[in-house]
């Protein structure tokens, strides 16, 4: 009973972080999600990082749901033993796999370019036409 009822909560659990990561919504966070180095670089690489997991992380949620509703319900013997197997290894694959699909989405979203700078020639300095576009453009007689 006590296996029955962990498996749907964890299983409750993953359905609502998968979700949650689909609809973009899920926020970097300490606790739930795809966290890895490559997820937490940014805001964006972690809602597409738990965007693409959401799949896999949703089957495991829905695998783990079921299987604790079995045992739930008073599944007899051999029976007992096969959807606890079962359901406990769809539930780790498949969060592995949501993982790992996470961090390669994270992986793959290019770093925002910085803004171009001075150069080096003006440290501050509003007034040097290389810094401001518009005072190139006046010293141009544009």
């Amino acid at each position: 009973m006590v296996v029955g009822s962990l498996l749907v909560l964890i299983g409750a659990a993953l359905v609502t972080v998968a979700v949650l990561g689909v609809r973009s919504v899920l926020r970097r966070n300490r606790w739930v999600g795809v966290r890895t180095r490559e997820t937490l670089r940014s805001d964006a690489t972690f809602a597409v990082a738990n965007r693409a997991a959401a799949a896999p992380v949703g089957a495991a949620g829905a695998i783990a749901v079921l299987g604790g509703i079995v045992l739930l319900g008073g599944a007899g013997g051999a029976l007992v033993w096969i959807v606890l197997v079962v359901s406990v290894l769809g539930l780790l694959v498949l969060t592995g796999v949501g993982g790992m699909v996470g961090d390669r989405a994270a992986a793959a979203v290019e770093p925002p370019t910085p803004p171009a700078a001075c150069a080096g020639t003006c440290a501050g300095c509003e007034l040097v036409a290389g810094c401001r576009p518009e005072l190139v453009k006046d010293a141009a007689g544009s």
